[in-house]
């Protein structure tokens, strides 16, 4: 099992190009179980989770090619992949591929709207908290869908027809569900209104890419969505919008670690909640032609609270990155996590690292050290995992972050992107 070996204590200075993002590539793909011609996405990452539900899609019918050259400029890549389902082969998602991954259970609102019926595992991934299905189903209960568990399955089974626009609202914020019932309603008879809907960059993404394969769909980015049905979609061509996540995480590793670096390819206006954080915590961070810059050349890192929430809020999934950088930091942070009740299993992780952090329920108190020391730590799931990168970047010594698969899920090319900006980082296979 691979590990990731950091040699603390050198700023970052550079460019480093910012990927497609994940969360915005997974639905894209599932939408592409719409239609009979081919969706072509450029800008995909490369990714585990990526090539894992291009098994699953596989599975459905779905034909798959890559057209991708390795970008020597940057250390990522540039990949155009197109999506082909003429006809779905089978409408059960199987236990062991969906168990390994939760977003691979949204297949069950393009296969429900398609054909009519559907049989999907209930979901897995990262062990953060309870993320129930309980808004997909209600979602698309109010569409005309029978949905029964069974066995660990959900049978799903579109009523005679097809399924039935309607006003749905959903009781909590659900970006999975909102994706699902975007999908659903684009081929459901009539007009469907999804009240309180996500209103994250990537629902906008996918709702740019189902309007350019044929639907009519208004009000993404809002707190409300409307869908007017159509009979069928066409294929279409998208790309894949910048990883706000990442962009996230490598202005915080510059922030912790001090230097200059451009973050090349990527949007402020996708994550500007996080970026006033990380400028009220010292770093300079400006727009440029071609993406963001991020500077701090000396000072002292600020301490910053922060309570995580909804898009624009700030984001759940760079919690774990801005602990780190507030366990330096000249004071006492404070971070309150509202999404997910289990996303502080970092914090004793950061702990053997020197970190001096205590919880008060989902409240995080971080006191600031002076220094950080090198330690073998271990990641317990994707965003946890580089804020061990982030403390081990700017640690004394020796980092070793083990099962970091965890971090394979989610960053292409993390060491690389990291060592052409002066950091010392290096996958150790056993």
């Amino acid at each position: 099992m691979d590990r990731i070996r950091i040699i603390g204590g050198n700023e970052l200075k550079g460019v480093i190009p910012i990927s497609g993002a994940k969360n915005a590539a997974l639905p894209l793909m599932i939408a592409s179980l719409m239609t009979s011609d081919t969706l072509t996405l450029e800008n995909v990452p490369h990714l585990a989770d990526v090539e894992q539900l291009i098994r699953i899609l596989g599975n459905h019918g779905v034909d798959i090619s890559v057209n991708g050259r390795r970008e020597r400029q940057d250390e990522g890549y540039s990949r155009t992949v197109h999506f082909t389902c003429r006809t779905i082969v089978d409408t059960t998602a199987p236990y062991e591929l969906v168990s390994k991954m939760r977003a691979s259970f949204w297949v069950i609102g393009p296969l429900l709207a398609r054909e009519g019926h559907a049989r999907v595992s209930l979901p897995g991934g990262c062990a953060i908290g309870t993320r129930p299905v309980d808004l997909f189903i209600e979602g698309l209960t109010a569409l005309g869908a029978t949905m029964e568990i069974d066995g660990g399955y959900i049978n799903a089974t579109a009523p005679k027809g097809g399924l039935i626009g309607a006003r749905y609202t959903f009781p909590k914020v659900s970006v999975g569900a909102t994706h699902v019932m975007l999908m659903a309603g684009a081929l459901a008879r009539g007009t469907t209104v999804i009240g309180n809907a996500a209103r994250e960059p990537e629902v906008v993404d996918l709702a740019n890419c189902l309007n350019a394969m044929g639907a009519k769909i208004s009000g993404a980015g809002t707190s409300t969505i409307t869908i007017e049905g159509v009979t069928s979609l066409s294929g279409a061509r998208h790309r894949v919008l910048p990883d706000r996540i990442e962009t996230g995480t490598y202005a915080m590793a510059v922030a912790m670690t001090g230097g200059d670096v451009t973050l090349e390819g990527t949007d402020a206006a996708l994550l500007e909640t996080a970026l006033e954080a990380i400028r009220r915590s010292g770093a300079e961070i400006t727009s440029t032609p071609t993406g963001i810059r991020v500077v701090r050349n000396g000072g002292v890192i600020k301490p910053v609270d922060i309570v995580t929430d909804p898009f624009p809020g700030f984001p759940t999934d760079l919690q774990a990155q801005f602990m780190a950088l507030m366990t330096r930091s000249s004071g006492v942070s404070h971070i309150t996590e509202t999404i997910f009740e289990n996303r502080f299993m970092h914090v004793q992780e950061l702990a053997r690292l020197g970190a001096k952090i205590s919880l008060n329920g989902q409240t995080a108190k971080i006191e600031g050290v002076q220094r950080l020391r090198g330690a073998p730590v271990m990641a317990t799931d994707l965003r946890a995992s580089v804020s061990l990168v982030i403390a081990g970047l700017a640690a004394e010594g020796e980092t070793m972050v083990s099962r970091v698969y965890h971090l394979d899920r989610g960053f292409e090319r993390l060491e690389e992107k990291l060592n052409r900006c002066g950091a010392v980082v290096e996958r150790v296979s056993d």
